[in-house]
């Protein structure tokens, strides 16, 4: 194969013919079991008995982070829930500071994302993240306590700190449960859970504005998300397990069929070793240089709609409770979108890098009314245009499994996934500072911004798709004169941790 940075097949074979070490933990439990190889295929032929398995982990794995996402978001939000009410006066605060408080949680994010990566890696990535949950809440409650946009700031960068690691580390479990197939479809279904926060979230703001006291209603939204959180967390540590292996709640054949299915997607075996060479190769890739774009424009996009999304709103109604309530039904749409895309990912053959532009137009639309229509005359019109925006995300979500379905080595994917995940941090960063105070409540300089985002990642799209279905076509050509002779098995590779450079035959997800 012939692509840049490519590693050279025959030397890929010479490793493989060399003595294999102490066999991985999945080889030590199918060995511990007196499990062969043989039986591993029969129950992974058992279609009926995969889809009974498949159930399983449907009921009781994807639920523990479909939740975790929603009080994520919600959590996240708390800064525009509280911005409709008194936030700007009791913490003496204005509009210049306000935009930078979402920013300073992705610079938190930016900075404590891989090295969490590289904890979880080394480590149990579950007990990772039902700690870094409890954290999370605990700063949130502490927010409540804040006076000034110092405390503010504070809060709002330890509250990205601990919740920097949790897209990585669900993309990374669904890629460990889950065919490359189910893949987008599952994150599909988990990063949904952002539009029933959204629903959510309104209605418990909406809740705690009306129950009045001496307490402002900013502070007590702080108080009681954070509590739900802690207190989630521990459910966490207590219910997600670490790797198939560890999943007190499966039986033995049930976990032979989970391990026996993520082989067939020749992504590399889970390793608690970390591998220089797939570092550097991962940050090599031209693949992971066009997701970084794609996924910087895209998050760009989101740093302005999600933080500013509310005031656009308070740009149409002047009543604080009628804002929060007209903000409701984003989240709805935005649940059809990405489950809708998502589907189609997962229902269709080689379709991700033709729905992340698709997904666009939606955004640009929503965009364009939001800008140019009467705010007076067509109020309707406006918020129409800010509930179909959302479109994006199924973009986002289909992006951020792509280094998890399509890099092979378990380095190589946490990095990939973290090396994408740092380009959302800094749209993010981005994207809120485009929209100007002085400009409220149109907007022009944020939604010129946007608009420019959607046609980039459009091209970027399109670039992808070759990029990939090139690679495909190389290896199908190396595949028939590697037959001849005699240099390929899938026996071979089967449970060595080699990259998709390293694998002669991994092929691609378009």
């Amino acid at each position: 194969m012939s692509d840049a940075g490519a590693a050279d097949f025959k030397q890929v074979i010479r490793r493989l013919d060399r003595p294999r070490g102490k066999p991985g933990r999945r080889g030590k439990f199918l060995r511990k079991h007196n499990l062969s190889t043989e039986y591993v295929q029969q129950l992974i032929s058992d279609s009926d008995g995969v889809r009974r398995v498949l159930r399983r982990v449907d009921l009781t794995v994807l639920p523990l982070l479909c939740v975790t996402y929603m009080l994520q978001f919600v959590d996240k939000q708390a800064l525009s829930y509280s911005a409709v009410f008194d936030l700007f006066t009791d913490a003496h605060i204005n509009g210049a500071q306000y935009s930078w408080f979402p920013s300073i949680v992705y610079i938190a994010y930016f900075l404590a994302e891989y090295p969490w990566s590289f904890l979880a890696q080394t480590t149990n990535i579950a007990k990772v993240t039902g700690v870094c949950i409890v954290l999370w809440g605990s700063v949130l409650m502490l927010t409540a306590a804040s006076h000034d946009f110092s405390g503010m700031a504070f809060c709002r960068f330890f509250l990205g700190v601990f919740e920097a690691p949790i897209t990585t580390f669900f993309v990374m479990t669904v890629a460990m449960w889950y065919t490359r197939e189910e893949q987008p479809f599952r994150a599909g279904i988990f990063t949904s859970c952002n539009g029933v926060g959204s629903i959510l979230g309104g209605l418990l703001t909406y809740g705690i504005g009306h129950m009045g006291g001496s307490l402002p209603v900013w502070k007590s939204i702080y108080l009681m998300l954070g509590a739900v959180t802690v207190l989630w967390g521990f459910v966490i540590l207590l219910l997600l397990p670490d790797s198939i292996i560890a999943a007190r709640r499966f039986t033995i054949d049930e976990k032979v069929t989970l391990i026996g299915r993520t082989r067939l997607g020749r992504t590399g075996v889970l390793s608690h070793r970390i591998r220089p060479h797939q570092i550097w190769e991962a940050l090599l890739d031209p693949q992971i240089h066009l997701l970084f774009l794609f996924m910087l424009l895209n998050a760009t996009i989101n740093g302005g709609i999600a933080n500013f999304g509310s005031l656009i709103i308070k740009g149409v109604v002047s009543d604080q409770l009628k804002t929060v309530l007209l903000g409701m039904p984003v989240g709805a749409v935005q649940i059809f979108w990405i489950l809708s895309g998502s589907y189609a990912a997962y229902r269709f053959k080689n379709v991700n890098t033709i729905v992340m532009p698709l997904y666009l137009i939606p955004t640009a639309v929503g965009v364009l009314a939001m800008w140019l229509v009467d705010r007076k005359s067509h109020s309707v019109g406006v918020l129409f245009g800010y509930y179909v925006c959302t479109g994006y995300v199924t973009s986002l979500v289909l992006a951020l499994q792509m280094p998890a379905a399509n890099l092979g080595g378990y380095t190589k994917r946490m990095t990939g996934t973290a090396a994408v995940f740092l380009a959302v941090c800094v749209g993010n960063i981005v994207g809120p500072h485009a929209f100007l105070a002085e400009e409220a409540p149109t907007y022009p300089t944020g939604c010129k911004v946007i608009l420019g985002c959607c046609v980039g990642q459009v091209v970027l799209a399109m670039l992808l798709r070759w990029l990939l279905s090139w690679r495909n076509q190389q290896r199908d050509a190396k595949e028939k004169e590697g037959k001849s002779q005699g240099y390929l098995d899938d026996t071979r590779v089967e449970g060595v941790d080699l990259t998709d450079f390293e694998n002669p035959n991994f092929r691609y997800v378009l």
